[in-house]
């Protein structure tokens, strides 16, 4: 079966966007939007279903293993990974695309996603020196250190805005590795941070929780950085 791909694309320095479809051809049953994109992007000459010249479609992508981040966008309405989007898993032939809206768009399916690395700065995550692990806490940093920052969990979010206060879950992960393993005298600051960035503005509405492209159970690892971050220091343990 054939696809009409129809791309949200916006020129660099236009403030407008428009859409415009493809007609693309699987080769194979495990072609993907990165590998349609992809080849769409390589033909001697790209134009649209009406037969119109078109620019080479602008998106992000590194290992197309699942393993970056990079090529997040929406996919029907779904946020996910264009190199783990199978076009055969899509019931509809038409296939709409666009860049995440949580973010400032720089051109067509790329987003500016710089705001989630200064959000990270922000809360001081990173270690200033070596630090050790507890048994205890090995199976809940493995599964925290499975985030790429990709983004997808934040276009669900109810509650994250770019510059807001609130910094979603994607900070999540990163502050329940490093809670795990600095002492509990030296996370004071983070704890503090992330209370007032993260705890404080969740509504937990739990959007995130079926959406990671990694499958990462956020529940849990809120769960758990609240935990560590908020209640036992309320407690003063």
């Amino acid at each position: 079966m054939n696809y009409i791909l129809n791309i949200l694309r916006r020129r660099r320095g236009d403030a407008k966007s428009y859409r415009q479809r493809f007609l693309y051809e699987p080769v194979t049953e495990g072609d993907t939007i990165a590998t349609a994109l992809t080849e769409l992007n390589n033909r001697e000459v790209l134009a649209d279903t009406d037969g119109t010249p078109a620019e080479p479609v602008e998106w992000e992508c590194s290992c197309l293993q699942k393993k970056c981040g990079a090529c997040a966008m929406v996919i029907n309405g779904r946020p996910q990974l264009a190199c783990a989007a199978r076009l055969i898993d899509f019931s509809r032939q038409e296939i709409m695309i666009e860049p995440l809206r949580k973010f400032p768009v720089v051109c067509d399916l790329v987003v500016d996603r710089s705001i989630l690395f200064e959000n990270l700065k922000t809360l001081h995550l990173w270690l200033s020196r070596e630090a050790e692990l507890p048994d205890r806490y090995r199976e809940l940093a493995y599964q925290a250190s499975e985030c790429i920052q990709c983004g997808c969990c934040l276009e669900v979010c109810p509650n994250f805005c770019v510059n807001g206060r609130f910094f979603g879950m994607s900070s999540v992960p990163v502050t329940t590795r490093l809670l795990t393993e600095m002492p509990v005298n030296e996370a004071k600051e983070i704890a503090k941070l992330y209370a007032r960035h993260t705890f404080a503005g969740c509504g937990k509405s739990l959007a995130c929780k079926d959406i990671c492209p990694k499958g990462i159970d956020t529940e849990k690892l809120l769960v758990n950085a609240n935990a560590m971050a908020v209640w036992k220091r309320r407690k003063g343990k």
